[in-house]
């Protein structure tokens, strides 16, 4: 990591100790990762997340109390903007189309790779969205990122572009990149594909374009 930069800090949520301890066994011998925190149900990763401002939080979903949807509702509705990659062991896409109509910005199962949870931690910190095909479909399916039709005759032909790098995953930096613009510029056409869509968040947005690219 260049000196330059900070670590990417990283809220652990799991109502397993051993599986929080696992987790951060690993992500602490990462040098670009720090575990600056650690929350054991849904109530107390919404204090955690507000006291620390973690980049990311890795949320399980199934825990007693207050589970992973419901604090990813709480965190949305009081405009914290945490980036939560989602630990699960369920396969169900019922199971996780909630949590990302929720605001999750994505999802990796428990059994994953020690090399590919950092990946991913770091590919969300980056503002991707962690979306594989066939949940996209299910989503769609289930009127995630549903718009009316026409909508989109609002946005600039830039902002069709923007919009277009959003769906294949491409964060801030790397659309700035790809269309020689600065990141301050991307960040405002971003804003106004929300605002002028009545979209959220990047996922939706993705979801958006797939939908209309399709239909």
């Amino acid at each position: 990591m260049p000196e330059h930069e900070s670590p990417i800090r990283v809220l652990l949520v799991d109502d397993h100790q051993v599986v929080r301890r696992g987790l951060r066994t690993f992500l602490e011998v990462q040098d670009d990762i720090a575990v600056v925190g650690e929350a054991a149900d849904g109530a107390e990763a919404v204090a955690k997340t507000r006291e620390l401002a973690p980049d990311v939080v890795l949320m399980d979903l199934k825990m007693p109390g207050v589970d992973g949807i419901e604090a990813l509702r709480t965190l949305k509705d009081q405009g914290i903007r945490a980036r939560v990659l989602i630990v699960t062991s369920f396969t169900e896409h019922r199971t996780m189309v909630p949590a990302l109509k929720a605001g999750a910005a994505g999802y990796v199962y428990k059994d994953v790779d020690p090399e590919a949870l950092a990946g991913a931690i770091r590919s969300v910190h980056a503002g991707h969205v962690l979306l594989q095909p066939e949940l996209a479909e299910a989503l769609l399916a289930d009127g995630g990122g549903r718009a009316p039709q026409g909508r989109g005759g609002a946005l600039t032909d830039r902002e069709r572009e923007v919009l277009g790098h959003i769906a294949d995953g491409r964060s801030n930096r790397e659309i700035a990149r790809a269309l020689h613009l600065s990141e301050k510029t991307v960040k405002t056409h971003v804003s106004n594909i929300l605002m002028k869509l009545d979209l959220a968040d990047r996922t939706q947005a993705a979801l958006w374009a797939v939908r209309n690219a399709a239909g």
